[in-house]
């Protein structure tokens, strides 16, 4: 089990995927792979015999259908599935981002070509990178894995309905003038992290880490904090604003959730 800090600012407990379950995942999709890499390239080549092309664009025809498919499949279907292949799928597998949520196409790109490049094919000794890089993790990662931010987890269990941030009222008006896209995501977990812990920490701890991270949120971006209210408000204000407008962007993705109010 690995503890993931989810963007609702919840703390949740997911089964990770060892390497025995994404070893057979994984033969599962080469299968898959090898089937679509000789039917593109027979469609290919027999489109290249019809207009009279030399060997070379045969050649040229054979590295299309291997990188196009070796490297193309788990990206396509990682985006398109939302962290599965085939493979992933039939073993209850699922790839997440390192907060536990939902991957994207960049996630699935930068897999993807570390797959291609380092972990499996052209450097990877046919997975014994990923296989040595996974054993040394702790959350058996590979280096696809690491580069992305990613892990593999079990996702036949459902997971624990969230709870939502709830701004201050009295900050809900600044907080949603603001531009959050300058957030960097890294800054953002950490703040969803001193949200969910806030209550376990002292007085004193609460109060640097806090403006600490009302700072470098400000910074970022480039207004001035609001004067006379606790860091927790603040920066719970801001969450609360960043989830609303991930509602609003994909309400058919995501499922309605309690709300929790943050309070000093």
């Amino acid at each position: 089990m690995a503890e993931f800090t989810t963007g609702e600012a919840v703390a949740l407990e997911l089964p990770i995927a060892r390497i025995p379950t994404r070893a057979t995942a994984f033969i599962i999709d080469v299968v898959v792979q090898f089937v679509l890499a000789c039917v593109l390239f027979f469609a290919i080549a027999a489109a290249l015999a019809a207009t009279g092309a030399d060997s070379a664009w045969m050649d040229a025809a054979v590295l299309v259908a291997i990188v196009g498919v070796f490297i193309g499949y788990p990206v396509v279907c990682e985006t398109l599935m939302r962290g599965r292949t085939i493979g992933k799928l039939m073993l209850g597998l699922r790839v997440v981002r390192a907060d536990g949520g939902p991957i994207d196409f960049r996630h699935a790109l930068t897999r993807g070509l570390a797959g291609g490049i380092v972990d499996f094919w052209m450097l990877g000794g046919f997975g014994a990178i990923a296989v040595l890089t996974s054993m040394c993790s702790p959350n058996a990662r590979r280096i696809g894995d690491v580069l992305a931010g990613t892990v593999v987890v079990h996702a036949q269990a459902s997971m624990p309905r969230p709870a939502l941030a709830t701004a201050p009222p009295w900050l809900a008006g600044w907080a949603g003038q603001l531009e959050l896209s300058s957030i960097p995501e890294d800054l953002a977990l950490s703040v969803r992290q001193y949200l969910t812990r806030v209550r376990t920490l002292t007085p004193a701890v609460q109060a640097n880490l806090g403006e600490a991270l009302v700072f470098a949120l400000c910074q970022r971006l480039q207004v001035r904090p609001p004067v006379g209210y606790p860091p927790v408000q603040v920066l719970g204000a801001v969450i609360a604003e960043r989830q609303r407008r991930t509602l609003t962007a994909a309400p058919a993705t995501i499922a309605p959730f309690g709300m929790v109010a943050v309070r000093s």
